[in-house]
């Protein structure tokens, strides 16, 4: 499932270069003898009007800044986290979908401010980074779930359909963490390898070796989550609310689609390939493993091979989501079958809110009724794995 999705953004270094600046930025401002201290802003131009920038801020408002003469504008390479490194611009070289943080002082209204020093992050120079980092993940990136962890050590073990890969971390390593309802890439939290626990899904970067089972990550990655499926129960399309029983589980689930919520329908001769693929898979689990079939029987679980298929048909059917119709919660219907990827609730909770949402899929859950396939599959666009 395409979890970890960042379509036409990137990583932005703004949030390090808040943490790092913002404390001299803001005490800059406490000194200014007829002003009272106001958050630098961060976020998008979306439209520029003479000496005037409109900005969607990260924080959620949009903004209007005026730039007068007397404010400075300093370009950053993408990227950089550093405002010492800042080259002098001009206002007239900002421009709609460029980046900017920017330090200002209260306007007349509270939507309003008045620009001391605009920091600019020109939007081809983030896409010529883009890119870049976009070939190192597919050259270089890693991912599967996480099947051990040595804290002493920093090894992470990974499962990847059949394969365990070993990641190797250090004090070097950049640990990012996913939390909540979002999973877009700029989302990420800064995260550390005690947060990571099996079970848990990771993407790593960096040092491969030549089998590709062991890797010695500069960054990581990971978030936990939660795969149900099964059939719809009710819909609440007021509160933005379904019910199904969990397949695997057997357990009601009470499911938020929210706004991040990524809702897609598969088409019936997808849905239908996919099913053949995971009977396939289960008739070789049994085969292979005698009447027990594995740790799941003669359907196929986890532990067998037909789990194993059932891995790698979901990591194949994360590739594709992206690519499929979008849809709402209008399309829905009670007793429609459905797959999600969810947040992982607290321990013993039955509330989650969906990240992804597939329906479309009964010949799946028709073939597998003990719980489709294991959507685990994930990836990250734009500055982070590939999708």
């Amino acid at each position: 499932m395409a979890i970890f999705k960042r379509k036409a953004s990137i990583r932005i270094a703004f949030g390090l270069l808040l943490a790092a600046a913002g404390p001299m930025m803001c005490s800059a401002v406490a000194q200014a003898p007829a002003a009272a201290p106001v958050a630098p802003k961060v976020g998008t131009i979306k439209a520029v009007s003479g000496n005037s920038l409109t900005v969607a801020t990260d924080a959620g408002p949009t903004v209007t800044i005026t730039v007068p003469d007397t404010a400075k504008v300093q370009q950053l390479a993408a990227g950089s986290v550093d405002p010492k490194t800042a080259t002098p611009s001009e206002l007239s070289n900002i421009a709609v979908g460029d980046r900017v943080l920017v330090t200002v002082k209260a306007g007349d209204t509270p939507d309003a401010f008045t620009a001391r020093t605009v920091y600019l992050m020109k939007s081809g120079d983030i896409a010529q980074k883009n890119a870049a980092e976009q070939a190192d993940w597919k050259k270089n990136g890693t991912g599967g779930i996480v099947s051990a962890v040595d804290p002493a050590t920093g090894a992470i073990t990974i499962t990847a359909g059949a394969k365990k890969i070993a990641v190797s971390t250090s004090s070097k390593t950049d640990f990012l963490r996913f939390t909540g309802d979002s999973v877009k890439f700029q989302d990420a939290k800064p995260g550390t390898l005690a947060q990571i626990q099996v079970g848990d899904q990771i993407q790593a970067r960096g040092v491969k070796s030549d089998d590709g089972l062991s890797v010695q990550a500069a960054e990581v990655v990971s978030g936990s989550f939660k795969n149900l499926s099964g059939l719809v129960a009710s819909i609440d399309a007021a509160s933005g609310k379904i019910t199904l029983k969990d397949l695997l589980t057997k357990k009601m689930f009470t499911v938020n689609v929210s706004a991040n919520s990524d809702l897609r329908k598969m088409p019936l001769q997808m849905a239908t390939m996919f099913a053949a693929r995971t009977q396939a898979g289960a008739a070789g689990g049994a085969s292979a493993g005698g009447a027990g079939g594995g740790q799941g029987g003669p359907g196929g679980g986890q532990g067998g091979p037909a789990g194993g298929a059932r891995r790698a048909a979901g990591a194949d059917l994360s590739q594709m989501i992206a690519r499929m119709p979008t849809a709402t919660l209008a399309d829905l219907k009670v007793n429609d079958a459905v797959m999600i990827v969810a947040s992982e609730p607290s321990p013993g909770a039955t509330t989650v809110t969906a990240i992804t949402l597939l329906s479309g899929v009964e010949p799946i859950l028709t073939a597998n009724p003990n719980g489709g396939m294991n959507l685990s599959g994930w990836s990250m666009g734009g500055g982070g794995p590939a999708e």
